[in-house]
């Protein structure tokens, strides 16, 4: 890893512990982004590395009406799922102002929208959404768990398995998401990446 990734993954150890901390690496991370989003989709974007995303959407069997990627950066993900559901209304936050300019310019349907947005403090109601997507991104499980429709899914992937500079394990993802409520679908391998799907039950 570079220094920038060896950053990044400083970061996602550190507040995936303490996410108050998020608040200190904020706009580094913002910054850091920002300067890379000009060259992120030709250089860090490609149908391999969104395999691991992109199987974790497969097992999901009844088709969301809405969607939010989160850390979307460019909107690959995100465009992955409009793809995949038309008739959705997907929705990419990041908190990279550049990188929200990228996903806007390359946005490939009137369903997606694309805004500047932290995703520790979330500006979306409380299940605003029946599809939750992180893609290489920090979760911050509180925040996910919130704005998860109940029936609703959450989508996690690493592009390079444990390589990712942005990853938490998914034995740790899946053990978070469970106190929070979750049912665990399935954990998945495609390319060189891991994903995992989970679920919110249906309100009693």
């Amino acid at each position: 890893m570079n220094l920038q990734q060896r950053f990044a993954r400083v970061v996602t150890t550190v507040v995936v512990r303490v996410p108050a901390l998020w608040r200190v690496f904020r706009r580094p991370m913002a910054k850091n982004f920002d300067r890379l989003a000009g060259e992120w989709q030709a250089t860090r974007v490609d149908e391999r590395r969104l395999a691991p995303m992109a199987t974790a959407l497969d097992a999901i069997e009844q088709p969301p009406r809405t969607v939010l990627d989160l850390g979307t950066g460019t909107g690959a993900a995100a465009r992955l799922a409009a793809t995949r559901w038309p008739d959705a209304a997907v929705t990419g936050a990041d908190v990279s102002p550049g990188m929200i300019a990228e996903a806007q310019r390359l946005a490939g349907s009137p369903a997606e929208r694309y805004e500047v947005a932290d995703a520790a403090h979330l500006p979306f109601g409380d299940g605003s959404f029946e599809l939750v997507m992180l893609n290489n991104m920090i979760p911050f499980f509180d925040e996910v768990a919130r704005v998860t429709a109940p029936g609703g899914h959450v989508a996690v992937a690493f592009a390079l398995g444990a390589a990712t500079p942005i990853y938490v394990p998914l034995d740790r993802v899946r053990r978070e998401l469970e106190q929070r409520g979750f049912v665990h679908v399935a954990d998945f391998s495609a390319g060189e990446g891991l994903s995992l799907l989970a679920r919110r039950p249906e309100a009693s």
